[in-house]
């Protein structure tokens, strides 16, 4: 027997909300590829991983008072939008993308079965239903008839195959986790041993069937957040066990999203154009374009014209500024992610709780983010979001600042101040090598007061700015002690970044108790029972401190009020709704 339920239906009743298995990690940089584990995504810290604000007053929708003050520069783009972000790094493919920058060009060109919607559930997109077994082992989905990539070819259930093909080739390194999602055959494809996937079966062009050994409550959406690739266009030269024909094409993409790439300039600007095959109904806007912005130029950019859209970096100053421009709409939303500073675990002075409990106590956390945001961030202390069901402050130790209190762990962790006012153990040093983004009004924040507060902790701080790309790198290889950067989350608690040998887990942080929980709570199907274990876990992370939690701050973009039909919430990014943003002449 079979259960025929709507996609929307099966994913309330399966509790599916989150970018999961094969749905991609959080914005790298904002908020959150295809098939991973992780509902995160990487990003700067300055603009896309905000949180609940302090007052009421913090959040919502402020209007343009005066929209004709809008200046001509802007006005004179009669069929095209420019929208200002960081760099992206240039891997413009669902399979490899790591950065929220990426994320959003990626978001733009390509689709899924399933989307987001702004109340974090999802809906149908490339799909127009899923029957799932009694068993819950057995999921079919059924493409909408007649989409076609952006070339004009038909996108059939053999893409979706293919795609999976290449999530679980042996010679994949991009950060999604597609095993966990116990494909039948799946494993067998990755290790060579055959060269299908027995568990997906394509019925016909518009139905693909999908038998999975073991289920848990994301399984529908692990299954139908997979950005799909055109075989044709991907797969001319691949060969099971290589993947290099299929990355060769990162920075030339093609999709059925709702725009196609017309050039891509490194540093300075992606040109994408409207996908006149795009199933939902061609974009009204002809023409888009990503443009390079820093925030020291994102303000002055939206005030002249030169861009119509742009996050920025939320603080008093920057909310008052952008209302006196008058044609600004400011979007000031509690984002679903977090600011931190990350840990080398494989260093062994990092090894020590009492030292990340030290280093915890002894950073006046409090100022730095009072002092950058006012009332639009506040100080966390576990990896989530306030906006998150799974939230939880219960039984949370708030580290307040307490220099004293950081000396003796310290002290107890045999590190003890040496002549020259520099904690030493067993002949090393304490030093901390610190990697943070140039040009970012946190870390302009957090360094003065870092090295101050660790210097009177008898600790060395060495620091380096450098681009956002560069830290991402940095981390990716391990090169570093402590970094600053942000995550941006997904509605659902599960991820890879905190779990032993994760997909996302780049820091070597482990803990049999978080690995534990974090599988308990994906598999069990009830949302009231998924919160004890979230909540447990998050007590156990909040005492093992796997990095320094700094903020959770709300995101704040601004769109110049020409340009209306964003459907923007803390849990869908601005991408998703490009088609049916118009500009208003």
């Amino acid at each position: 027997m079979t259960k025929k339920w709507s996609l929307t239906l099966v994913l309330v009743l399966a509790l599916t909300m989150a970018l999961s298995a094969c749905g991609g990690n959080n914005k790298a940089a904002n908020n959150e590829p295809a098939p991973t584990n992780s509902a995160n995504t990487e990003n700067t810290g300055e603009t896309n991983t905000p949180a609940e604000p302090a007052g009421e007053e913090a959040s919502g929708l402020i209007k343009a008072e005066d929209p004709s003050l809008s200046p001509a520069l802007a006005n004179n783009r009669k069929d095209t939008m420019i929208i200002g972000m960081t760099d992206p790094k240039g891997v413009f493919s669902p399979l490899f993308m790591e950065t929220a920058y990426d994320y959003y060009v990626n978001y733009s060109i390509f689709n899924t079965l399933v989307a987001f919607k702004a109340d974090g559930s999802y809906e149908n997109s490339l799909a127009e239903k899923v029957d799932i077994s009694e068993d819950g082992l057995k999921y079919t989905y059924h493409l909408k008839p007649g989409v076609t990539f952006s070339d004009g070819t038909p996108l059939t259930a053999k893409d979706y195959l293919f795609t999976m093909k290449l999530f679980h080739d042996a010679t994949y390194d991009g950060e999604s986790d597609v095993l966990s999602a116990h494909i039948v055959g799946g494993q067998e494809y990755h290790d060579g041993t055959a060269s299908d996937i027995s568990g997906i079966k394509v019925i016909d062009d518009n139905t693909v069937e999908i038998t999975v050994s073991e289920y848990s409550a994301l399984t529908p959406v692990d299954l139908g957040y997979v950005y799909i690739l055109s075989e044709a266009y991907y797969g001319k030269d691949y060969k099971q066990g290589n993947l290099e024909s299929v990355k060769a094409l990162n920075s030339k993409p093609m999709g059925s999203g709702q725009y196609k790439l017309k050039s891509y300039t490194a540093g300075q600007e992606i040109v994408l154009e409207a996908n006149e095959n795009y199933f939902n109904g061609a974009p009204k806007i002809k023409n888009l374009i990503y443009k390079t912005t820093t925030d020291s130029t994102n303000l002055a950019m939206l005030e002249s014209g030169e861009t119509d859209m742009n996050e920025i970096n939320v603080s008093e100053d920057n909310v008052e500024a952008l209302k006196a421009l008058g044609f600004m709409d400011i979007n000031l939303l509690p984002n679903n992610g977090y600011g931190y500073i990350g840990f080398n675990h494989k260093l062994k002075k990092f090894q020590d709780q009492k030292v990340r409990q030290a280093l915890t106590y002894g950073l006046n956390r409090e100022d730095i983010v009072k002092g950058i945001y006012g009332p639009y961030a506040d100080v966390i202390n576990i990896p989530e979001s306030k906006v998150s069901w799974a939230f939880t402050d219960e039984n949370i130790e708030t580290y307040d600042f307490d220099l004293e209190k950081a000396k003796a762990l310290l002290d107890e962790a045999g590190w003890v101040v040496g002549a020259d006012g520099i904690r030493e153990k067993d002949g090393e040093k304490f030093k901390i090598n610190f990697s943070a983004t140039a040009d970012n009004p946190v870390v302009e924040a957090l360094l003065p007061i870092m090295t101050t507060n660790y210097k009177d902790l008898g600790i060395d701080i060495i620091a380096e700015t450098l681009d956002f790309n560069a830290i991402i790198d940095k981390k990716t290889k391990g090169d570093f002690d402590m970094y600053f950067a942000a995550w941006g989350l997904t509605p659902d608690p599960d991820n890879t970044v905190y779990i032993t040998n994760g997909a996302q887990n780049d820091t070597g942080y482990s803990n049999a108790k978080v690995d534990e929980l974090m599988a308990k709570a994906k598999k069990e199907m009830d949302t009231e029972k998924r919160k004890v274990y979230y909540k447990e876990m998050y007590q156990e992370m909040n005492k093992d401190i796997p990095n320094i939690f700094l903020y959770q701050r709300n995101n704040m973009n601004a769109i110049n009020a020409r340009a209306q039909g964003f459907d923007i919430s803390p849990y869908k990014d601005f991408p998703f709704s490009l088609y049916q943003v118009e500009l208003q002449q």
